[in-house]
């Protein structure tokens, strides 16, 4: 009996020793380590799920968009719009009026400065090049 209550004496002597506690202790970080990155790793992965949910309702939102559109385009409506705008095409029975914002005398100037670019485009290279260097 006495070496089982010798034994049993050493045991609780063993939990009571400087090691155990630095050992127990290792083992609590170390474990403590692992959870705290386990719980960081799946913080980062929820954060990952959120962004790609909300990247994913923007691409709905652009392909309902992007929907719409062909369906624009697709449409009696924007080839009438464009054969009248980019063609200048009417319906048959349609009368066009062209109103004018310009007064003869603007236009009279425009044609003039045109006139004026021109006669710059139409001058040889080395009058170009005098001029660019000795009047300025």
């Amino acid at each position: 009996m006495t070496s089982f209550f010798h034994q049993r004496q050493s045991s609780k002597n063993f939990f009571a020793t400087p090691w155990f506690l630095l050992l127990s202790g290792g083992i609590c970080l170390v474990l403590g380590t692992a959870v705290v990155r386990a719980y960081y790793h799946e913080y980062q992965i929820r954060q990952e799920i959120n962004r790609l949910k909300g990247e994913a309702e923007q691409l709905e939102a652009k392909k309902i968009e992007t929907i719409e559109t062909l369906r624009y385009v697709q449409s009696q409506a924007f080839v009438e719009e464009k054969a009248r705008t980019e063609l200048n095409l009417k319906k048959e029975g349609e009368n066009v009026i062209i109103i004018s914002t310009t007064t003869p005398s603007q236009s009279h100037s425009r044609d003039r400065q045109s006139e004026e670019k021109m006669v710059k485009l139409i001058q040889p290279n080395i009058s170009k090049w005098w001029r660019y260097f000795f009047r300025k």
